[in-house]
């Protein structure tokens, strides 16, 4: 089966990879490795009270937006202040900024309701008596904040060990564990750390739900061949590709190979799509036939479904549902179905943004800057464009100069404001206009938000 995978493009050889495996020190010794027990204690009942309270408190305490905070009060909720201000206080007393705060939180919000003398405290001294520095244990708190989770000094001393190992980029791994699962995702992690697997990959390995570094024949047959396909370790992709050939068998995989070749795409760009997004092979057989029949009803037809899923295969994740209102929303906005499939075909993305979020920005360049609706239709990328960031302040300078005569009482091309880098749209608007560039740059800097 995998000779359809190899496809003949055995690009990058696995001989480091099989030297490695006799470079990995394992000795026996117990090694909890697992996420299982923190994830399942948190929350899942939670008040509306305490809900609101929480959101509240995150955004207003951790800076946070108000969509994470809902998505944390989901997963642990308090009503005052009390426990989670303690915990915080602690945090910052040991050096940690809010921004590290706020991404332990996001991985580990049970920390909130932490007892901060109790629990938290004694194991903070403890990682500190192991003999890390404080700037090491804020950051191997800040990548694997499920070391706090974690009951028993051995345990901790444990966990510590390897993390800290996982940084020390060049240095061979020798820290104690048992055969079996546990043993396993440690010589793994490490045979992975030695071919390229950044740290932050590594990281997100050790803390994942999901299990490709667990096992030992599998993880070994699925690594080969996510190599022999010539990802590239020091990607996301490559860890994407693990996930995805360790946990489906290959009966599995040709049966999802054969249904987009029903649907009329050839095996090469299967595979192609696959080293773009290798998640493409995840969806079941109903979901794929499903997101065809959908596109079709946007008016495209077979050869150009393919097309987009060519150029956007994330697209598959939509559901029916949000890309049949997605048509009404454009058709609302002014758009003929014509122009809906156009926008499509050049840029599917613009099935993916909220109406909210298009409504604004339709705002911007239709009513407040007057580009008709062709120009949106020719260029739909702009849809993407921050509008914060890129579409405000860049009209905002445009606008200006159109009060004061400097370019002409029509707008410039969309393309020509939006289409370029600040460097350049700076130097096409702003630059050549001596006397005005302070104004002028005020103007485009209020207009941003950082």
């Amino acid at each position: 089966m995998f000779s359809l995978i190899l496809h003949g493009r055995k690009s990058v050889e696995l001989q480091k990879w099989r030297n490695l495996r006799v470079t990995v020190s394992i000795v026996q010794n117990a090694f909890p490795f697992t996420t299982k027990s923190f994830s399942s204690t948190i929350a899942k009942d939670s008040s509306p009270k305490g809900s609101t309270f929480t959101v509240s408190y995150l955004v207003e305490s951790l800076g946070l937006t108000k969509k994470l905070a809902e998505t944390i009060s989901k997963k642990v909720t308090f009503e005052d202040k009390v426990n989670p201000d303690s915990v915080l206080n602690l945090l910052r007393s040991n050096g940690f900024k809010d921004s590290q705060i706020s991404r332990i939180i996001r991985a580990y919000p049970r920390l909130l309701v932490t007892d901060a003398e109790k629990s938290l405290r004694p194991k903070l001294q403890f990682l500190k008596s192991r003999g890390a520095s404080s700037s090491e244990v804020i950051e191997i708190v800040s990548n694997v904040p499920t070391i706090l989770d974690k009951k028993g000094e051995e345990t901790v001393s444990l966990y510590y060990d390897f993390v800290k190992d996982i940084m020390q980029d060049g240095k061979s791994l020798c820290i104690s564990c048992p055969e079996g699962k546990k043993g396993n995702r440690i010589r793994n992690i490490s045979v992975l750390r030695e071919l390229g697997v950044p740290q932050k990959l590594l990281f997100s390995l050790l803390i994942s739900r999901y299990q490709p570094v667990c096992g030992k024949e599998k993880f070994e047959e699925s690594l080969k061949k996510v190599v022999d396909m010539g990802f590239d370790p020091a990607k996301s992709k490559f860890v994407e590709a693990l996930h995805v050939v360790y946990e489906m068998s290959e009966k599995t995989i040709e049966e999802k190979v054969n249904v987009y070749k029903r649907l009329g795409f050839s095996e090469a760009e299967i595979w192609a799509i696959f080293k773009k997004w290798p998640y493409f092979l995840k969806f079941s057989e109903k979901k794929i036939i499903l997101m065809f029949e959908t596109l079709k009803k946007c008016g495209l037809v077979e050869e150009e479904i393919i097309s987009v899923l060519k150029s956007r295969p994330q697209c598959i994740r939509s559901s029916e549902q949000k890309i049949l209102d997605s048509i009404e929303m454009f058709l609302g906005l002014g758009f003929s179905r014509d122009d809906f499939k156009m926008m499509v075909k050049r840029y599917p993305c613009c099935t993916a943004y909220s109406g909210e979020t298009l409504r604004k920005k339709f705002e911007v360049l239709v009513k407040m800057m007057n580009w008709p609706l062709e120009a949106v239709v020719m260029i739909p990328t702009v849809l993407g464009y921050s509008l914060e960031k890129r579409i405000v302040p860049r009209s905002n300078v445009i606008k200006a100069l159109m009060s004061k005569g400097l370019i002409g009482s029509e707008n410039p091309p969309i393309s020509s404001v939006l289409v370029c880098t600040d460097q350049e749209f700076l130097k096409r608007y702003v630059m050549k206009h001596d006397k005005l560039v302070p104004k002028l740059m005020a103007i485009f800097n209020r207009g941003r938000v950082s």
